[in-house]
């Protein structure tokens, strides 16, 4: 049985429905949900699962996620409404987490400072971001990274500057044990003129080849080596499949929509049924993008 500990109850939420916190509108409820007001009340909170013994789920905005209809046996922390102070000074900039990485690009703009415009219309927390190292039209989150702050589940505080961490494609090797609570950044001064036309650019690229107006979290794939993952579901005839309420979009292939009451297992079968024809005609492994969470293991196959 859970001890309710009653200083951290006003910011629990006993099974809570994922589909309040996710874009895709899907998902079952948590055990506890839960958002700290305060890095203390983050530390005590992970206390607090650990003398419950229970597991840890760390999320932003959902943005980029996957929850099963049976919901998660477990923790979900969420810093995104506490944790978004921002601070720029000259060319640095210094975040929390938690800040929506659309504001942080706004302001960045504001002060003429290049190197996130490529990102604009990216959903999610500046967190996610860092850790599944964003790009759009050329651009990578990591290439302005200079430090991140963490704590880890025991509740220490750790530092890592950008060199401790390997960047790759949609990935990094920060401890998924952890989560990150802030970061700093350096940018270049350049004209409005230049960050309007690249701000532009990636405006016009987003909104024509995307369907922004459904439900979705963002590319379901990442792209694999031979090329983009859209493409090679559209080739294998999968654009515009649908299973109850979910539909691989007509628009985009590799962004899959809940046009109103789609389950977890509605997309589960698209999932399946786009690997399974991608590496059938084209033997390409796809990989997931999206992050998912409550599933058992193999329900996407390998």
């Amino acid at each position: 049985m859970i001890n309710k500990n009653k200083t951290l109850s006003k910011n629990f939420l006993f099974d809570e429905p994922m589909s309040k916190h996710t874009t895709y509108r899907i998902g079952g409820p948590a055990k506890i949900y839960s958002n700290p007001s305060n890095k203390s009340e983050l530390i005590e909170t992970l206390k607090y699962a650990k003398a419950n013994k229970l597991k840890i789920y760390f999320i932003g905005s959902g943005s980029n996620l996957l929850v099963s209809d049976s919901g998660i046996n477990g923790l979900v922390i969420s810093i995104r409404k506490n944790f978004n102070q921002l601070s720029i000074d000259g060319e640095n900039i210094f975040a929390e987490t938690g800040a929506m990485l659309g504001k942080i690009i706004r302001e960045s703009i504001k002060m003429n400072l290049s190197g996130f415009e490529s990102l604009v219309g990216v959903p999610g927390t500046l967190g996610g971001a860092i850790i599944m190292n964003a790009g759009a039209f050329g651009g990578e989150i990591s290439n302005y990274l200079q430090s991140v702050n963490a704590i880890t589940l025991n509740g220490e505080e750790k530092s890592y500057n950008a060199n401790d961490i390997i960047f790759s494609y949609r990935s990094s090797t920060f401890p998924r044990d952890e989560i990150l609570i802030s970061a700093n950044f350096k940018l270049k001064k350049s004209s409005n003129h230049k960050i309007s036309t690249n701000k532009s650019k990636a405006n016009f690229g987003r909104k024509s080849t995307q369907p922004l107006n459904f439900k979705s979290a963002g590319s379901v794939f990442k792209n694999p080596p031979e090329g983009a993952a859209g493409y090679f579901i559209d080739k294998a005839g999968l654009k515009g499949l649908k299973i109850g309420d979910a539909e691989i979009s007509q628009q985009h292939a590799n962004f899959f929509v809940n046009h109103g009451k789609a389950k977890a297992s509605d997309l589960v079968k698209l999932i399946c049924i786009a690997k399974k024809e991608v590496k059938k005609k084209y033997d390409i492994n796809l990989e997931l993008e999206i992050k998912t969470l409550g599933f058992e293991k193999g329900t996407f196959g390998s």
